[in-house]
């Protein structure tokens, strides 16, 4: 198969799926053929994880996306083209979202993933996080500090003057479209002004998560400078607000005064007292004008699962969207079966993994394309989250 057939092949498989129901967008077909090149073509269940993991976002598109795979690329592996991408092409087309040449302090500079070459790149980018050395883990560092990603508007209550709104904007018609005789010149109209919707984010820092947890609160430590508010709160056998420390500018700073504060890293889990604790204390103070709720956990839970249920049910109603990044749902052959995460998933929107780079590009994805999804808030009756093993 060529270079060109691939990406043809990718590009109507991205429209059939689009045809079929899934929330697919014009650069899902760029996304999907990055991921091809970036996991290795020899292995079809390899690069079926990782595009499963960067289209399905709920459980009933899971047999909708293995029928379509199977259509288009069969059960085995996926030929190589023959004509190899360019690096320079990859590096740019590797996670849109890293900045190719990135602002530091202010000044132009040029990217570190540039400097790596494509090679590096690619092995970075498909790295659990767990198994990084110290060197790997500086540069992928950088790497998230530096990934450009702008979430999706959403409508606030406040109305604003624009020429291309739909609504009369009466007052300022009268106003304003009065001439010198009496004649009624131009309707004016308004719309609402566009904000980007708020953050809540609770991370699991028990033993468990002790691999992933210091690079995901990178994480979200760059999420502040793309979404706006942002409330960040991290949990073991207690919740800790931990909004002001992210709110330092240098990351490595921040996290050790995270560390400072937080008493139980490391510990035991208790999710359903952690989201008591908020949804009793925190949710009517931080969870104002719908915003995306976030949980950063593996689901191992020393809890009752009943009471976590009932609190993972509060917390779903009191936030637009739920998303659940477990950083062993991209694994081969994982499947949610802890009594905890059975007792959050009815509840849960978006189940995703986050324990690679290529990972937190399908969350940021997400996150740009959140108020494009309709219905998403209303219709929690039923079982979701995407699972991407």
């Amino acid at each position: 198969m060529t270079s060109s057939a691939l990406a043809g092949n990718i590009i109507h498989f991205a429209r059939y799926l689009r045809a079929k129901g899934l929330d697919i967008d014009p650069r899902t077909g760029m996304d999907l053929l990055t991921s091809a090149h970036i996991l290795g073509l020899e292995d079809g269940r390899d690069v079926k994880s990782g595009f499963r993991s960067l289209v399905v976002t709920r459980p009933d598109q899971v047999p909708v996306f293995d029928a379509a795979f199977d259509l288009f690329f069969g059960s085995g592996s996926i030929a190589r083209p023959s004509v190899e991408v360019k690096t320079d092409r990859l590096v740019q087309s590797y996670l849109p979202l890293l900045v190719r040449a990135g602002r530091v302090d202010g000044e132009q500079t040029e990217s570190s993933t540039e400097q790596m070459g494509a090679s590096e790149v690619e092995r970075l980018g498909t790295r659990d996080f767990g198994e990084l050395t110290p060197e790997e883990i500086a540069e992928v560092r950088r790497m998230i500090s530096r990934m450009v990603w702008k979430p999706a508007e959403a409508a606030s209550r406040r109305w604003v003057a624009d020429s291309k709104g739909r609504r009369p904007d009466m007052r300022r018609t009268l106003r304003n479209s009065v001439g010198p005789r009496g004649e009624l010149l131009e309707m004016e109209f308004r719309s609402r002004k566009p904000r980007r919707r708020p953050l809540v984010v609770l991370a699991d820092v028990s033993g468990s998560m002790e691999k992933y947890v210091e690079m995901l609160l990178y994480f979200a430590h760059s999420a502040p400078a793309r979404m706006g508010r942002v409330e960040t709160f991290v949990f073991s056998t207690r919740l800790t607000r931990i909004t002001h420390e992210l709110r330092r500018r240098d990351p490595a700073q921040a996290l050790r005064l995270v560390a400072d504060r937080v008493h139980d890293w490391s510990g035991g889990t208790r999710i359903g007292a952690a989201l008591e604790t908020y949804n009793r204390l925190w949710s009517r103070r931080v969870a104002r004008g719908g915003p995306i709720g976030m949980i950063i956990s593996d689901g191992w839970d020393r809890g009752d699962p009943n009471h976590l249920g009932r609190e993972m049910a509060r917390f779903s109603r009191s936030v637009y969207r739920t998303i659940w990044l477990n950083p062993l749902a991209g694994r081969r052959g994982y499947a949610p079966e802890t009594r905890g995460l059975r007792a959050v998933l009815p509840f849960v929107d978006d189940f995703l993994p986050a324990a690679r780079l290529v990972d937190l590009a399908g969350v940021i994805r997400l996150l740009e394309s959140i108020p494009s999804r309709p219905g998403q808030s209303s219709a929690r009756s039923s079982t979701r989250g995407a699972i991407a093993s």
